[in-house]
C-alpha cells in the first residue's frame, strides 16, 4: 500500500458558503476542504500534483498530460436521479476541478430504483441536496456543490462542461444554444425505462490529440529507398501496424541521416512490412538500422448545436442489428417530451390510450421535420413501448449511459479520445417476457415502494423472484462493487434470496479510484465485507454475506454440491483468466447461469453463459500473450520492455528465489533429493545459488550489503557487458558477412560506476536494501553514508575469458543441453553448511509494486534503466516502469460502469427464465473510439454418437451405489456402458489419475477390475475423498460398436 490515504474532517456548512464559482445567491451546499493534503492536491488546477497513489490505474488509461486538462474543468451535472448520479459518481472519481449537482425536485419512491445515495428516509427531500455530501465522500481532491437554484445563462459561464439529464427539451435547446455560442462543452443524457439518449456539443472547434488511446507503434527498419515517394521497409519480425494517413518521424537511421528527427511524415500503408514516405530522392543513400514510430497528431472536429444537430442528426450505432432504430428513438424522445408537456406527466406504464397517443404524437413529431430526421416508416411497435416503460426508471441502463456519458464529459475536458458524434441511442427491449405478451396497467402501477422504478417496466412479479435469488458474485473489485449496486438497486436477494461475495484481497489506495464502495478509512480492511456493508446502506432489505475466500480447488470444501446446487446463478468479477475458467467449469458442472465481464482501460466486455443453450466461456480462448525471448532478454535487449523484464527476473532471481532455495534447505529435508531430480544443469544451478546465499555472498553487517550490491552492479553492467563484447566485438561479421550488432541486436557498451551518478546511486541503495531486508538485517538510506561505505570497497578487476559460450538464439540455447558435472555436484554438497551452523533467518521478498517506500520499484527502475543505458534504449521513468513490470491493467470507472450495467441488463433476462438465444447479448466496447458491438451468444456446439445429439452441458448419470447397498466396480461400470449404451470403454480417467485403460498390464487390470470404483480412484490419486465429495467425474474415451472412436460427453459418478 502506497502512501496512507489522505483523510479530511469535513464540515458542511448550512446555507451558503462564499467560495467564489462552487457558489451562487440560491441555497447552496458544499463541502469545504478544512486543510490541504500533504501533497498539495487540493488545489486541483493547473500547478497541481496528480497523487499517482490515488489515480495510477487511471493514469495508465488517459496519461498525466489529460489529467491535468481535467484538474482545470468544473462540471455542472443538472438532475440528481439515478442517471445524474451515477455520472456524477464518475465524475467525481475521475479527478476533475470542481462538480456541482443540480436538482430543484425532491427525492420520490420512484428515485429509488436506481439513485444510490437515496435512502427512504430522504423522501421529500432535494434530491442535490441529499446526493452532496454523499458524492463528496467519492474524493477528497473534488469538491462537490450542491445548487437548488434556476439554471440561468450567467450561472452556466462559471462551467466548463454541462451536463443536463431529466431536463424538459425546452431547457436543452435554449441552454444548449447558449452553451454553443459560448464555447461551453454541452452534454444531454436521458433514460426513459429500457431507452437511453446521449447527445454531445463540444463546440465548432473541439481538439482530439489522441483519437483511441492506443500505444504509438514503432517498428525496426531494414530499408529506405531514394525515390519519390521513398519506400519504407521494415524488419519482417513483425508486421508494423500503421494505417493510412498516420503520421510517423525517425531515429536511429544511418546513412539516410536526414530523416533523424524529422517533422511527423503523413505515410501511405503499401503492404504489412512496407510503407512510402515523403520524396527522399535528394536525401543520402541508406545504409542501415533506424526505428520508425507513430506520432499522434491533433485532430480538429466541429459539432453542431443541439437544434440543427436535432433535425440533421448524425447517429453513433450501438447495435448493428437495429440499425434503423436510432431514428425511430430519436423520434421518440421528442415524442416523450411533447406528452410530458402536454400531460405535464409521464405516459402511464402499460396504459393503452397513453401508448395510442404517444404513436400519435410521434407521427405529428416526424411529420414536422424537414431534415434528415425524419423516417419513413415509424415503427409502431416501438414508439408504443416507450409509452408502456417511459415511466420506469432502470439501474442497469443507468449505470450504461451515465458510464458512457462520464466519458464524455472527460473527452469533453481534455481532448483524449473520440467524442459521441453526436447523438448516441440505446434500447434494451430484449428485457421485456419474450412470448410478447404485453404487462397490465395493475401489474406495473406504482405501490409507494423503493422498485417502483422498476415495477413500472416489469411488474410486480419479477420483482418477487428477484427478491428470493440466490447469487454468488466472485470477485468484491471495481466490476464487483458496481454489481453489488446494481442489486441493491434492483431488489436482488431483497426477500428471502441471498447474496454471497467472495473476495481474498484487502482495500489499498489505488482501489479507491474506481472501487466505489470503498473510502480512505477503509484501507487494509476486506474488500467483501466493506463492500457489502455499503450496498446494506444503500437497500438495507438486501441479504448480503461477504467471504474471505480464494476460489479453486482448495476451498471446494465451502463451495461444495450443495452450495452450488443452491444457488441460482453465478457473476464473476474477477481480474484473471484462471479463476474465471474455473468457474466457468463450475457452472458447467453445477449447469447455473454465469455472467462474466472483464475491462481494460476503455474497453469492456460481457458474455453471458445459460445452461443447455450457450456455449461456455472455455469455448473460445484469446492467443496466449507473446513472450519474450530469453536471449533476447538475457543479452540482446532492443526495447524498454525487454530491460524491465529482465530487472523484474533479477528481482525474483536474487531477493525471492535464492532466500527460498535456502530456506527449503535448511527446514526441508527432502530438498536435497529434489533437487537432484532437476533436469539438465538445473540442480548445480540451485546448489550453487544456496552456496552462494550461504556462504559466499552472506552478509554480517550493512556494510557487507553496500559491496554486495556495488559489486553486482559491477557484475551485470560493467563485467557482463564486456565479455559479451569480446565474445562478439562491435564490427564482427556474421557467416554471410553481414554485421552481427545490426536489425534487432543493439551493440551495448559497459557502464563506469561513479558514486556522483544518481541512477548507479539509487541502484546500490535499493540492492543492499532489499539484500538486508532477505537476511532480516537494518537497512539505511543515508546515501552520504552509503558512499563512504563504496569508498572502502574493493572491486575486483575483470578480464574478459576465452571458451565463454554465449548463446545468440533460443533454439541454440535448447540445442545445447548441458551435461551435469557429477564431481561439481559432489563437491557443492559437500561445501554447503549444515543447518545448524547458519544463524540468520531468512526472508524471501514478495514483489509488491503499489508501496513506494518498500525499495522493489526502486530497483526495477534502476536495474532497467541502466541496462537500457548499457543499450542505448531511451529510459522509463517509474510511472511507466511500473505499468509494465507490474502488468498492471489500466482501468477507469467510466468503463466499469457501463460495462456492468450491461450484465445486469442480462441478469434481468436470466431471472425470467428467457429462453432464446437471440433474447441474450454478448458486448463489445471501447468508449474510446466510441464503438459499441452486441451479438447473440454462440449456441453451445453439438457433438453427437450413434444417434443422440449432445452438448458440453450434457453428461452420463451413473449411480454408484447398487440397490444391495455395494458399490460398482470397475468390471461393472465397463458392462453398464456396453450394455446401456452400445459403449466399449477405452480409457477411463479421474482428474489427472488413469483408471482404466486398454493396454493396461494384465495383471494390474486384474486386481482393479473387481475393486469399487472409488477404492481405485484413492488408490491411484493417493488422496482420500472429502467427505463433501458427493459424486465424482470420469472422463472416457469410447468405441462404438463397429470399433470406430467416439466423442462423448463425461460421466458424473454419485456416490452419496
Amino acid at each position: 500500500m502506497s502512501s496512507s490515504p489522505l483523510s479530511k474532517k469535513r464540515r458542511l456548512s448550512g446555507t451558503e458558503t462564499k467560495t467564489g464559482s462552487h457558489c451562487s445567491s440560491s441555497n447552496s451546499v458544499r463541502t469545504d476542504l478544512s486543510h490541504t493534503p500533504a501533497n498539495g492536491m487540493a488545489k486541483n488546477g493547473n500547478d497541481a500534483e496528480i497523487d499517482e497513489g490515488l489515480y495510477s490505474r487511471q493514469l495508465y488509461v488517459l496519461g498525466h498530460d489529460a489529467m491535468k486538462r481535467m484538474q482545470n474543468a468544473n462540471v455542472l451535472i443538472s438532475g440528481m436521479r439515478g442517471l445524474g448520479v451515477e455520472i456524477a459518481k464518475n465524475v467525481i472519481l475521475g479527478g476533475v476541478r470542481s462538480v456541482t449537482v443540480h436538482d430543484q425536485g425532491v427525492a420520490e419512491w420512484r428515485d429509488l430504483s436506481s439513485q444510490f445515495y437515496l435512502r427512504e428516509e430522504d423522501l421529500d427531500k432535494n434530491r442535490a441536496e441529499v446526493s452532496q455530501p454523499r458524492l463528496a465522500e467519492l474524493n477528497n481532491y473534488v469538491p462537490v456543490t450542491a445548487y437548488t437554484g434556476a439554471l440561468t445563462e450567467d450561472y452556466l459561464t462559471k462551467f466548463q462542461v454541462v451536463v443536463l439529464t431529466n431536463s424538459p427539451i425546452e431547457e436543452q435547446k435554449h441552454l444548449g444554444e447558449f452553451c454553443h455560442n459560448k464555447g461551453i462543452k454541452l452534454i444531454v443524457a436521458d433514460t426513459r425505462g429500457l431507452f437511453g439518449q446521449l447527445f454531445c456539443d463540444f463546440g465548432e472547434d473541439m481538439i482530439v490529440y489522441d483519437t483511441n488511446g492506443e500505444q504509438p507503434l514503432s517498428a525496426m527498419i531494414s530499408m529506405i529507398t531514394k525515390d519519390n515517394p521513398g519506400v519504407v521497409t521494415c524488419l519482417d519480425e513483425a508486421r508494423h501496424g500503421f494505417e493510412n494517413g498516420d503520421h510517423v518521424t525517425f531515429t536511429e537511421v544511418q546513412g539516410m541521416t536526414e530523416l533523424n528527427g524529422c517533422q511527423p511524415v503523413e505515410i501511405k500503408v503499401l503492404g504489412p512490412y512496407t510503407f512510402s514516405i515523403c520524396d527522399t530522392t535528394g536525401f543520402s543513400d541508406y545504409v542501415r538500422g533506424g526505428i520508425v514510430s507513430q506520432v499522434k497528431m491533433p485532430k480538429k472536429i466541429s459539432f453542431k448545436s443541439i437544434c440543427s444537430s436535432m433535425a440533421e442528426p448524425e447517429f453513433i450505432m450501438t447495435d448493428f442489428a437495429k440499425f434503423d432504430r436510432p431514428g425511430q428513438l430519436h423520434i421518440g424522445f421528442q415524442a416523450i417530451h411533447a406528452f410530458q408537456k402536454k400531460h405535464n406527466r409521464l405516459p402511464v406504464p402499460w396504459n393503452q390510450a397513453d401508448g395510442d397517443e404517444l404513436l400519435t404524437l410521434a407521427k405529428e413529431v416526424n411529420s414536422a421535420q424537414t431534415g434528415s430526421a425524419k423516417v419513413e416508416q415509424l415503427d409502431e411497435a416501438v414508439i408504443k413501448k416507450m409509452s408502456y416503460v417511459a415511466a420506469g426508471d432502470l439501474s442497469p441502463v443507468n449505470a450504461f449511459i451515465g458510464g458512457v456519458a462520464a466519458q464524455e464529459v472527460m473527452k469533453a475536458s481534455t481532448g483524449k479520445f473520440m467524442p459521441v458524434m453526436q447523438w448516441l441511442y440505446f434500447d434494451a427491449l430484449e428485457c421485456l417476457p419474450e412470448d410478447g405478451d404485453l404487462l397490465t396497467e395493475t401489474e406495473c402501477k406504482p405501490r409507494s415502494c423503493r422498485y417502483d422504478g422498476q415495477i413500472a417496466v416489469f411488474g410486480t412479479k419479477l420483482q418477487d423472484v428477484l427478491a428470493n435469488q440466490r447469487y454468488f458474485l466472485v470477485g468484491a473489485g471495481a466490476i464487483g462493487c458496481e454489481l453489488l449496486k446494481n442489486f441493491a438497486m434492483m431488489g436482488l436477494a431483497g426477500g428471502n434470496g441471498e447474496v454471497i461475495v467472495t473476495d481474498m484481497d484487502t482495500i489499498e489506495k489505488s482501489n479507491l479510484n474506481r472501487q466505489f464502495l470503498f473510502r480512505p478509512s477503509d484501507v487494509t480492511k476486506m474488500k467483501s465485507d466493506t463492500a457489502a456493508a455499503a450496498v446494506k446502506q444503500m437497500n438495507p432489505s438486501i441479504t448480503i454475506t461477504g467471504h474471505q475466500n480464494r476460489v479453486g480447488p482448495d476451498t471446494e470444501r465451502v463451495y461444495d454440491d450443495d452450495f452450488f446446487e443452491s444457488l441460482d446463478g453465478v457473476a464473476n468479477a474477477l481480474d484473471n483468466v484462471d479463476a474465471r475458467m474455473y468457474m466457468d467449469r463450475r457452472c458447467v458442472y453445477y449447469r447455473k447461469p454465469l455472467l462474466e465481464s472483464g475491462t481494460l482501460g476503455t474497453k469492456g466486455n460481457v458474455q453471458v453463459v445459460i445452461p443447455f443453450l450457450t456455449e461456455s466461456y472455455s469455448s473460445s480462448q484469446d492467443p496466449p500473450e507473446k513472450s519474450i525471448p530469453i536471449c533476447t532478454l538475457k543479452n540482446f535487449p532492443n526495447a524498454i520492455e525487454h530491460t524491465l523484464q529482465w530487472a523484474r527476473d533479477e528481482f525474483e532471481g536474487l531477493f525471492k528465489q535464492s532466500p527460498e532455495n535456502a530456506m527449503q534447505y535448511l527446514t526441508d529435508p527432502k530438498f536435497m533429493e529434489r533437487t537432484l531430480k532437476l533436469p539438465g544443469a538445473q540442480p548445480v544451478e540451485v546448489l550453487e545459488a544456496v552456496y552462494k546465499t550461504m556462504v559466499t555472498d552472506c552478509p554480517h553487517s550493512w556494510a557487507d550489503c553496500v559491496a554486495w550490491a556495488r559489486n553486482h552492479w559491477q557484475c551485470q553492467y560493467s563485467n557482463n557487458i564486456r565479455q559479451l563484447l569480446h565474445n562478439f566485438p562491435p564490427n564482427q561479421l556474421t557467416s554471410s558477412g553481414a554485421p552481427f550488432w545490426s536489425g534487432p541486436k543493439r551493440c551495448p557498451h559497459p557502464l563506469e560506476f561513479s558514486t556522483s551518478n544518481d541512477l548507479h546511486m539509487d541502484y546500490v541503495v535499493a540492492g543492499a536494501n532489499l539484500f538486508a531486508q532477505t537476511y532480516g538485517l537494518p537497512g539505511s538510506t543515508d546515501r552520504a553514508g552509503v558512499i563512504k561505505i563504496l569508498q572502502e570497497v574493493k572491486v575486483p578487476t575483470f578480464i574478459p575469458r576465452s571458451g565463454v559460450k554465449i548463446h545468440v538464439s533460443d533454439q541454440e540455447l535448447q540445442n545445447s543441453n548441458s551435461s551435469v558435472d557429477d564431481s561439481k555436484l559432489e563437491e557443492l554438497k559437500s561445501q554447503l553448511p549444515s543447518v545448524e551452523s547458519f544463524q540468520y533467518k531468512l526472508s524471501p521478498i514478495d514483489f509488491e509494486k503499489d508501496d513506494d517506500t518498500n525499495f522493489h520499484m526502486d530497483f526495477i527502475v534502476a536495474a532497467s534503466n541502466l541496462r537500457a543505458e548499457n543499450y542505448d534504449i531511451p529510459p522509463a521513468d517509474r510511472h511507466k516502469s511500473k505499468l509494465i513490470a507490474g502488468k498492471i491493467i489500466p482501468a477507469i470507472a467510466t468503463t466499469t460502469a457501463a460495462v456492468v450495467g450491461l450484465v445486469c441488463l442480462e441478469l434481468i433476462k436470466i431471472v425470467q427464465g428467457h429462453k432464446k438465444l437471440e433474447s441474450y447479448k454478448n458486448g463489445f466496447m471501447n468508449l474510446a473510439l466510441p464503438f459499441f458491438a452486441f451479438s447473440e451468444p454462440i449456441a453451445a456446439p453439438k457433438h453427437k454418437y450413434y444417434e443422440i445429439d449432445w452438448t458440453l452441458w450434457d453428461r452420463f448419470e451413473v449411480t454408484g451405489l447398487q440397490s444391495n447397498g455395494d458399490e460398482m466396480t470397475l468390471r461393472q461400470f465397463l458392462d453398464y456402458f456396453k450394455n446401456e449404451h452400445k459403449l466399449e470403454i477405452t480409457m477411463l480417467s479421474q482428474g489427472v489419475s488413469m483408471l482404466y485403460s486398454f493396454f493396461m498390464p494384465g495383471t494390474k487390470l486384474k486386481e482393479r477390475l473387481d475393486l469399487p470404483m472409488t477404492e481405485i480412484v484413492t488408490k491411484v490419486s493417493k488422496k482420500k475423498l472429502g467427505k463433501h465429495v458427493k459424486a465424482l467425474v470420469f472422463e472416457l474415451c469410447c468405441n462404438d460398436l463397429s470399433d470406430e472412436d467416439v466423442e462423448v460427453p463425461y460421466v458424473r459418478y454419485t456416490i452419496r
